[in-house]
């Protein structure tokens, strides 16, 4: 089995060849589709392959996306960021999956590594379409936060993508949908969700909550999706001091299934933040209990499955005057981070109060 490595560029010069060094050691072609670079992205690109082609930008990363694939040539069409790397361990799998995966393998997932703490732990985690045939009927879709439509046989592995991103272009996305209105046009129920994420991650909470609103009212959302706009709508009723939509908002993400533990732990939140740690705690250890299984297609927040819960009711059970019970839920939180400097204070903490109470 072969891979077409497929990217869009445009002023990567600063990561490029961090990615392609990852890209040449299981990808058999390299095709880059520059939209409009400024800079060395290009000359850079040379050194790992000849095909590189220039692509017209026109608002659309659905309409470049396809255009690299257009290119490729080899069995499979594999897409990266240019801000993504490949670690040596998950090249050791693609190279492996390279000599055994099955030829009517239609398309494979994969993990997709967003998030870390100082520690370089994950902290966000989500899967995506990664890989396809090359001769399925599969396109790209949406004009941001674009998507492989495909069907068929699909094989979900523990091969990880690593982004590290080190530019932001903070309202691009937000300026192309906003140009689609302008133009009449309606957003797709996953454009009116993500259109909603830009809003929030820029500050604009309240045209957040009506488009989250305005997304969930359609009922035609993936039921992931729809979890993950209750938690975000809750964050910008917080935002906008509605405190009680904040809750339904949350409340609201259990009508679609069983509780998620980034649900649960964001309740947790929501009543500690109001010193009532009694129901604080019971939220956090509900997140413990959640157990949902770690390789759904949604997102994926590691710290909310163990660590987090275990830590904040360490201080719940501490302000309810619960010591001997958190300090045990702080050791289990250290179970999943042992050189976690929240722990290691708490330890403290403890310990001087222990002293204080017996003098």
């Amino acid at each position: 089995m072969t891979i077409s490595v497929c990217m869009i560029v445009k002023n990567e010069e600063q990561t490029i060849a961090r990615c392609l060094d990852c890209a040449c050691r299981f990808a058999d072609e390299i095709v880059i589709a520059d939209t409009g670079s400024q800079d060395k992205t290009k000359e850079i690109c040379s050194h790992y392959t000849d095909k590189i082609f220039d692509f017209v930008w026109v608002d659309d990363f659905s309409a470049a996306r396809n255009f690299a694939f257009s290119h490729g040539t080899m069995d499979y069409l594999m897409w990266l960021d240019a801000d993504d790397v490949v670690l040596d361990a998950d090249i050791a799998k693609i190279l492996a999956l390279k000599a055994s995966l099955p030829p009517d393998t239609d398309a494979v997932m994969m993990r997709y590594n967003t998030g870390f703490d100082s520690a370089g732990n994950v902290t966000f985690s989500y899967f995506r379409e990664r890989m396809v045939r090359r001769t399925a009927p599969f396109t790209w879709l949406e004009p941001v936060h674009e998507y492989l439509s495909c069907a068929g046989k699909t094989i979900q592995t523990e091969i990880a993508i690593t982004h590290r991103k080190e530019k932001h272009i903070p309202k691009r996305n937000i300026e192309i949908y906003e140009n689609l209105l302008r133009q009449g046009k309606e957003l797709s129920p996953r454009g009116m969700y993500y259109y909603a994420r830009e809003l929030k991650d820029n500050g604009r909470f309240a045209d957040s909550a009506a488009m989250f609103e305005q997304f969930l009212s359609s009922r035609r959302g993936w039921v992931e999706d729809n979890i993950t706009a209750c938690c975000a709508l809750s964050e910008c009723y917080e935002k906008t001091a509605q405190d009680c939509k904040a809750l339904d908002a949350l409340l609201r993400s259990f009508a679609y299934d069983l509780p998620r533990p980034e649900a649960c732990c964001q309740l947790g939140y929501y009543y500690q933040n109001r010193k009532d740690y009694f129901r604080a705690a019971y939220w956090f250890e509900q997140a413990l209990e959640a157990n949902f299984p770690e390789n759904g297609w949604g997102f994926y927040k590691p710290d909310c499955r163990g660590y987090l819960p275990c830590l904040e009711c360490a201080v719940c059970y501490d302000r309810l005057g619960q010591t001997e019970k958190a300090e045990d839920f702080n050791e289990r939180a250290a179970q999943y981070k042992p050189d976690s400097p929240a722990v290691a204070y708490n330890r403290t903490y403890f310990q001087k109060k222990r002293a204080e109470s017996s003098q």
